[in-house]
């Protein structure tokens, strides 16, 4: 088995990721590696061609975001509190180009992804990436497998 240094947990900003970075925190724990967690922000509404009144996606798309985000900075808080170091690394752009991009740069041998399939408004919102990068990625990759409950609008 490898020996894994440097340890990074993709997250998609959605409730779900709650469970890769649990993945990661502990896996990075075992072999003291260094952990980062990479939040790639996506914004679908940027793109061109669009003619559609979406405001109403948009603000939902803020309001996961912002959820989201607030429940990865408290167990992220919680960890450093703990003495575990977690570098915190956010870019904007397409998803795919950004993880390459950060695992090359921060010489990354181990991935954590979510594995769950999105659902139609997490694809739009978030994008769709995971097969694009196990085919590209430069690295181990470990997939966290969470079932979701559908969410009832």
């Amino acid at each position: 088995m490898e020996e894994f240094k440097r340890i990074l947990v993709v997250s998609r900003m959605t409730k779900h990721c709650r469970e890769a970075v649990h993945f990661g925190i502990s896996l990075a724990r075992k072999y003291n590696a260094e952990l980062s967690i990479l939040h790639v922000v996506h914004n679908p509404f940027g793109l061109e061609g669009w003619n559609l009144p979406i405001i109403s996606l948009e603000k939902e798309y803020e309001k996961i975001f912002e959820e989201a985000k607030a429940d990865l900075d408290r167990v992220i808080r919680q960890e450093k509190a703990k003495g575990f170091p977690i570098k915190e690394l956010i870019r904007k752009g397409d998803p795919t180009e950004e993880v390459l991009k950060t695992v090359k740069e921060e010489r990354i041998d181990l991935l954590i992804l979510l594995a769950h399939e999105e659902w139609r408004l997490e694809h739009f919102l978030f994008g769709r990436s995971n097969e694009e990068l196990a085919r590209r990625m430069p690295c181990s990759i470990l997939f966290v497998k969470n079932e979701p409950k559908p969410v009832r609008w």
